[in-house]
């Protein structure tokens, strides 16, 4: 399994070096623009990967030192209106994405093989493992990015 989660920080590499190089081409004046009609921005989108970078990081570490994990449910667009990335600089929120997810797979390749089926609850959701929330944070990321590329289609 310790092999698995080094792989999955090499992909996990790959993909952000790829990403920040195409958002580092997006001016600032794109990046306020929604990104799907109704949708949040480009700023908006990244700010929520910032967001979901920092509570993975704590629930990484967490799980992984603790024999389970309880972690309270995530609201994100209270958590988009407060911390307001719609007025950030986009420069910042792309610098600050990249450096932050690359960490998150210095952390992933280094979590140990037996704590991965710690056992973690994040609010009413079921109960998930340490695995799936390194593999999920992937997926998820994934999804945003893919949603950020097609506001370039529009």
């Amino acid at each position: 399994m310790q092999m698995q989660m080094k792989a999955l920080s090499e992909q996990f590499l790959r993909v952000v070096e790829a990403a920040e190089t195409k958002l580092a081409g997006v001016s600032e004046l794109e990046s306020a623009k929604p990104a799907l009609a109704g949708g949040w921005s480009r700023k908006q989108l990244l700010g929520h990967l910032i967001d979901s970078a920092s509570n993975n990081h704590q629930r990484f570490v967490r799980a992984a030192l603790q024999p389970s994990l309880d972690f309270p449910p995530y609201d994100q667009n209270g958590n988009i209106r407060l911390q307001a990335p719609q007025e950030a600089d986009w420069k910042l929120l792309v610098s600050l994405w990249s450096a932050y997810n690359c960490y998150l797979a210095h952390i992933i390749a280094r979590l140990p093989a037996a704590k991965l089926e710690t056992v973690c609850r994040i609010g009413p959701a079921e109960p998930v493992t340490l695995d799936f929330l390194a593999k999920d944070y992937l997926t998820h990321l994934l999804h945003h990015l893919n949603q950020i590329d097609a506001a370039d289609s529009k």
